[in-house]
């Protein structure tokens, strides 16, 4: 028998390899192309409309975090049946007393349903807030506000049963 091909049989030529990678790369880019342009219509990459006036905002919340540091105070929330209960303690661990404390509580993916709260002392550095038909787990947020301008915030996740 002989190896030498009949003239009638396909042979792979240089010009079948540079039509088959065109073809390839092709493909690829146009694939990339319809991926890109569904990213830019429907995700431009902005976040916010107002950029640097949240840069700053940031900066300030920055600042207003080391002032915090440098208080040395600290926060423990918990949930009780009914209300929420926020303890002030200093950086000797002695309870915080006369603070304006106030409070937002709001589910931790959607504001529906979220209240602002007005805490009151009801102990030397315990302050408590009555709740109805609080379920789940919440976000609360807390500002205290103490004489010489001294302000506290914190954040905790708590659950009701």
């Amino acid at each position: 028998m002989s190896d030498i091909p009949s003239p009638d049989a396909f042979r792979i030529r240089g010009w079948h390899v540079l039509a088959a990678m065109c073809a390839f790369f092709g493909v690829i880019i146009a694939v990339n192309a319809v991926f890109i342009t569904a990213a830019l219509r429907t995700y431009p990459g902005e976040v916010s409309i107002t950029p640097y006036e949240d840069g700053l905002a940031f900066n300030r919340q920055l600042a207003q975090q080391a002032r915090q540091a440098e208080l040395g105070w600290r926060a423990a929330a918990r949930a009780e049946a009914g209300a929420v209960v926020v303890d002030v303690a200093d950086a000797q661990g002695r309870p915080v007393e006369g603070l304006s404390v106030r409070g937002r509580l709001q589910r931790p993916a959607t504001e529906a349903g979220a209240q602002n709260l007005i805490l009151t002392e009801d102990t030397p550095g315990r302050y408590r807030a009555t709740l109805s038909g609080v379920v789940g787990a919440w976000d609360l947020t807390v500002q205290a506000k103490g004489s010489q301008a001294r302000d506290f915030h914190a954040e905790r996740r708590l659950t009701w049963r």
